[in-house]
């Protein structure tokens, strides 16, 4: 782990193009300074944000929410299980062409859909709008991995001891109180790491970006990881891609170390 790591981050500070004979020579911190006055840099940054909180937000509030429903007995429930759990298993390459095609008013019915419910007034294509493209990836990503969430809090949740519920019932406490008082506080820990471990992946994942809209149009999908793959294996600067992906690196390290600090801080108050 730690020589590839090695290794891609000493290309950061060389010029390192693949079909350019004349480089690989060290240049400093050059890469870094043409990524701080690069427009595109800083567009993939912001559509980073909004794909990398989005996508999370709406993973965990369903996964949360299917959870809930699927800790409570009922005939079938193995089977709705299944089915909940069966988008995890999609490879994710298949995922965003099924998307893709959804989203595409020839083949697909979702934007007749939006016809029908007034989101649109003609059945264009979402992927092909700069405004709104950046949500085709994020619904085909939700949809992908809500089933983490709702597996892993789900396994949280059948860890409660039901005496617990029960005494709480008999106190008075209504299905409110129970949940703020005791299921939060036992899924507290299992929702830290999930949305610690789901943000990193989500940060760096960039199959669906690439399959559904290369990063377009207009690099209104493009995110940092996506710009990273244009970069290195479009471009073929590696040199160059390396720089972005170290200051990708050091953004998530920044933002494990706080989410772990608070963490832990929570646990010490408790």
């Amino acid at each position: 782990m730690l020589v590839p790591l090695a290794v891609g981050l000493s290309y950061a500070f060389r010029d390192l193009v693949l079909l350019d004979p004349d480089s690989g020579g060290f240049v400093g911190l050059d890469n870094f300074r043409t990524l701080a006055a690069d427009a595109a840099f800083w567009n993939a940054l912001g559509n980073t944000v909004t794909w990398t909180v989005s996508s999370v937000v709406l993973q965990f509030g369903l996964g949360l929410v299917l959870a809930l429903l699927l800790d409570v007995p009922f005939r079938g429930r193995g089977l709705v299980q299944a089915l909940v759990f069966l988008p995890w298993a999609v490879p994710s390459f298949l995922s965003g062409l099924d998307w893709a095609w959804l989203f595409n008013p020839v083949v697909g019915p979702l934007p007749h859909w939006f016809v029908a419910l007034g989101l649109m007034t003609t059945p264009d294509n979402l992927l092909s709008s700069p405004d709104h493209a950046i949500w085709g990836p994020i619904a085909a990503n939700v949809w992908w991995g809500v089933p983490f969430f709702a597996i892993t809090l789900l396994a949280a949740l059948q860890s409660i001891p039901p005496d617990l519920y029960e005494a709480a019932a008999m106190d008075g406490a209504g299905a409110v109180r129970r949940f703020r008082a005791i299921t939060l506080p036992f899924l507290a820990p299992t929702i830290a790491i999930t949305i610690m471990l789901r943000t990193v992946w989500i940060a760096n994942f960039a199959d669906l970006i690439v399959v559904m809209t290369r990063g377009g149009p207009a690099d209104s999908t493009q995110i940092l990881s996506s710009y990273i793959f244009t970069q290195a294996f479009q471009r073929l600067d590696f040199g160059y891609a390396s720089a972005v992906a170290a200051v990708l690196l050091v953004l998530l390290l920044a933002y494990a170390a706080v989410l772990v600090t608070l963490r832990q801080t929570f646990l010490a108050r408790r």
